[in-house]
């Protein structure tokens, strides 16, 4: 069946929504979804709400003011158990987009990392070890600790930061000050020296760079290869009750990315996306990364990141429980959660894998016979078996050589 067809679709029980989405880069499927017609294909009235923190996201859908949300991969997990604000089980079925991160610093930072080691960067992916001795020089001299913002408190962010920066050394509780700041005004932050470097989403990261006053250290694709990043968020008692409506959410969004993933519609996606209702900066700031194509600094080359925005090859919009998994023992590892939660049933509890193969599988879109993989052991493209017989899965090397491996949830 042709994903751009709502053949054999049930009616859904709810028709008009309010859908929330920070501005983003990775907001693109709920917008071409929109733009595109796919959600009024399955009998859809979406209005897509720009909110300005995850914070009012979480917020907001708690609250049932938004019927479903864009939301960092994290934030189902923490909102169901209730450790970053309002408890309420929320769940999802769908990854709207894996990597699209990284990790940037002002220019006045990067010449004293430059100072400490002039070949620090030329190879990657880069390491915080000039970082680490830079802490240390600055320790002796009874300079304050640098600043460093990520996006939300248990954000995919702040644990990427917090991986990249443990794996040299760095206590990011007791070596640096992290903070958290909206995506959209890291970069205000950033030239204003209130913080030194931020963890976030594009566009900000080479907004910044392209304003020639900031440099990327590492994208989070070099950090965790194809790690996700947002997924659809919705109550599960909303989707309880309006089951239809839900399925025909994720059809829509599965049509999109389907999409977003053909080359030649990168350039209006992130058309789209410029407007002010969406993301508000120029398309050309915003094109780059869609088509691959990273600049670290200002004045050098592009470098080709290929998978840097992926939305649905690979199976990248299938909510994997081993991904899920890295983010809660690194939730544990950081005192974000007890040990004592049960990782394995929050899992299952949340991301919601046979939801997905159910709309895939009447989509005709292949899937994936298991719940979770060994992340961190393949350097290329590799198969598994599917429901079709084999399917290629990406790259999900992490950049220090760990490997991880949980149970089939």
């Amino acid at each position: 069946m042709s994903l751009d067809s709502p053949a054999e679709m049930r009616r859904p029980e709810k028709t008009k929504l309010n859908i929330g989405f920070i501005p983003l880069t990775d907001c693109v499927t709920l917008a071409v979804a929109k733009e595109k017609g796919f959600f009024r294909q399955n009998g859809l009235e979406v209005n897509l709400c720009k909110e300005m923190s995850w914070a009012n996201i979480r917020d907001k859908l708690a609250y049932g003011v938004l019927d479903c949300a864009q939301m960092l991969a994290t934030m189902p997990i923490t909102s169901t158990l209730g450790n970053a604000g309002w408890k309420q089980h929320t769940v999802t079925s769908l990854v709207l987009g894996v990597n699209g991160n990284a990790i940037t610093v002002s220019d006045k930072l990067y010449q004293e990392l430059k100072s400490i080691d002039r070949d620090f960067d030329y190879n990657r992916p880069v390491t915080a070890s000039a970082l680490k001795k830079l802490i240390e020089l600055r320790k002796s001299r009874g300079d304050e600790l640098l600043s460093f913002a990520h996006v939300f408190p248990t954000s995919t962010h702040n644990y990427f930061l917090r991986y990249w920066m443990a794996s040299a050394g760095i206590d990011p509780d007791r070596d640096v000050r992290l903070m958290v700041i909206p995506p959209q005004q890291m970069v205000k932050n950033l030239e204003a020296g209130h913080i030194n470097g931020f963890c976030a989403g594009e566009p900000w990261n080479q907004y910044a760079v392209s304003r020639g006053k900031a440099h990327v250290l590492i994208t989070s694709y070099e950090i965790w290869n194809n790690a996700p990043d947002k997924v659809l968020g919705v109550n599960r008692e909303w989707m309880d009750a309006y089951p239809d409506t839900h399925t025909a959410v994720v059809k829509s969004l599965l049509q999109a990315a389907s999409w977003l993933d053909e080359k030649d519609n990168r350039s209006e996606a992130a058309s789209i996306i410029s407007r002010e209702e969406y993301v508000g900066i120029p398309e050309e700031v915003i094109l780059p990364p869609l088509m691959g194509q990273y600049k670290y600094h200002n004045d050098g080359e592009s470098e080709l990141i290929a998978n840097f925005n992926t939305y649905y090859k690979y199976s990248a919009a299938f909510p994997w429980h081993s991904h899920a998994a890295w983010y809660i023992e690194q939730m544990k590892r950081w005192d974000d959660l007890p040990e004592t939660v049960d990782s394995m049933q929050v899992i299952k509890d949340v991301f919601l894998v046979e939801n997905y193969r159910q709309v895939a599988s009447e989509m005709g879109i292949d899937i994936p016979l298991v719940n979770s993989k060994q992340e961190g052991t393949h350097g290329g493209i590799w198969e598994i078996e599917s429901a079709q017989g084999r399917m290629e899965l990406a790259e999900d090397e992490f950049f220090d050589n760990q490997s991880f491996e949980t149970g089939d949830a």
